[in-house]
């Protein structure tokens, strides 16, 4: 099959790339990046160049692929994390998120694609609730002021996706990322783990929002069950130990062998991190994956982030 992955030279693209090119498939991969294309060509993928923001640039990379399934992995994660810096990333994701998507759909239709698959993510589900939604549970719909454009990007990812009647159109909501090649690894430029061993990823407030992580190599497995034989719909990408951030975050360190989190009030993150950042440390909400397992035959390498982070981080 030929499968067009928009955003191949992301954190779960490349890994995207090596299994599905394992399993006989056909690859063309995006970057916007003429540095990136020998990475991708290396791993096996046909890449090309597009700027996603572009619907002329959109169309003509797809009209020339021809592809059966699009897979849109588009962000604008990565790079230093100062403040300034996040901010211009989270605009720029949210761009991907919303024109982005519009302009792949709109390209997909033309060439008359059969499966569309999106990248969606947990950390924003309702929050009223238990501590685990299924993939009935929707998006936040009052988020705090400053995550209002991302968590409207990810509804609009979402609705776009799984409203089309023209192909089966499918959403990925994906756990936290860690593992090789994401701010969550082993390796020593690694953003988030940067920050965690210099103590300055600290528990807020009780600690009591609860994240579902999933290890990169099992998003990329996941991802492509969803492409062989996933139905239209929403799946849910994650291990089967959802938890709070005061469970995982000082077992994490203790792995990274760095000193434990600090503690700060939920008073005093706000002005500092925001609002946004604050009410997922203290209110998100973890994921389930029934649904995957059962109808994807899926299930994930590492069922656990305690075996994850200490066997899978390198």
């Amino acid at each position: 099959m030929r499968i067009l992955i928009a955003g191949a030279s992301g954190a779960i693209g490349g890994h995207l790339v090596t299994q599905l090119v394992a399993r006989g498939h056909e690859v063309v991969g995006t970057t916007r990046s003429a540095a990136k294309t020998g990475a991708l060509r290396a791993l096996g993928a046909e890449p090309v160049i597009v700027d996603a923001l572009d619907p002329d640039s959109v169309a003509d990379v797809v009209a020339k692929a021809e592809p059966a399934v699009i897979v849109h992995q588009l962000t604008a994660l990565s790079g230093p994390s100062t403040m300034r810096q996040v901010k211009r990333m989270a605009a720029a994701t949210n761009r991907l998120r919303t024109e982005g998507t519009d302009h792949l759909l709109a390209a997909a239709r033309a060439v008359g694609v059969r499966r569309f698959v999106a990248q969606s993510n947990s950390l924003w589900m309702e929050r009223s609730g238990g501590p685990v939604a299924d993939e009935n549970g929707r998006i936040e719909p009052n988020p705090p002021a400053d995550a209002e454009a991302a968590v409207a990007a990810l509804r609009h990812v979402e609705d776009a996706v799984t409203g089309i009647t023209w192909a089966d159109g499918i959403v990925l909501r994906y756990g936290s990322f860690y593992g090789p090649g994401t701010a969550l690894s082993a390796a020593p430029d690694a953003v988030m783990t940067e920050q965690i061993r210099k103590r300055r990823f600290p528990i807020v407030g009780g600690g009591r929002g609860v994240w579902s992580l999933v290890h990169i190599t099992d998003a990329a497995s996941a991802t492509v069950a969803a492409i062989e034989r996933g139905r239209p719909g929403i799946y849910h990408v994650a291990d089967d130990d959802p938890a709070p951030v005061r469970d995982w975050l000082p077992y994490l360190a203790r792995t990274l062998g760095a000193g434990p989190p600090r503690r700060v009030p939920a008073w005093l993150a706000r002005p500092l991190a925001g609002k946004g950042a604050v009410d997922m440390m203290t209110r998100a909400r973890g994921i389930s994956t029934g649904k995957t397992k059962r109808e994807l035959d899926w299930k994930p390498r590492y069922p656990s982030w305690r075996t994850g982070f200490t066997d899978g981080l390198s």
